[in-house]
């Protein structure tokens, strides 16, 4: 229950956070999240991958679709990409990575205090 409510917490918060501030938020929100609902280190670890790489693929559509992914498309074939689908695939697994570090970074570093106040 700890770990689907902190995916979609950490989800709202991003989308939230990143409309005001700037990208990199996403791993503020992700860490704080993350350290305040106390997951183990590999949940933390999927809920700030999941609620980060979901917050982005529905961003990256919203803006995608209605262009009719011509952004995507010409930037997959700067990356020498195949296709629009593999660049927007690597957004959203980079994105996850930043988010998932962030938050395995807190729960590491909550884990650490607690073993050593004790």
């Amino acid at each position: 229950m700890k770990f689907a409510a902190s995916t979609i917490l950490i989800t709202l918060l991003a989308a939230l956070a990143t409309y005001y501030m700037p990208w990199w938020m996403i791993a503020v929100v992700s860490f704080v999240v993350s350290f305040i609902f106390q997951l183990s280190v590999g949940k933390a670890f999927l809920s700030g991958f999941f609620g980060i790489a979901l917050f982005w693929l529905v961003a990256i559509l919203m803006l995608d679709i209605p262009n009719e992914h011509i952004l995507s498309a010409r930037m997959g074939n700067l990356f020498s990409l195949p296709n629009y689908l593999l660049f927007i695939t690597v957004n959203v697994l980079v994105g996850g990575l930043v988010g998932g570090l962030s938050a395995w970074s807190a729960a590491a570093m909550r884990n650490t205090f607690m073993n050593t106040e004790s």
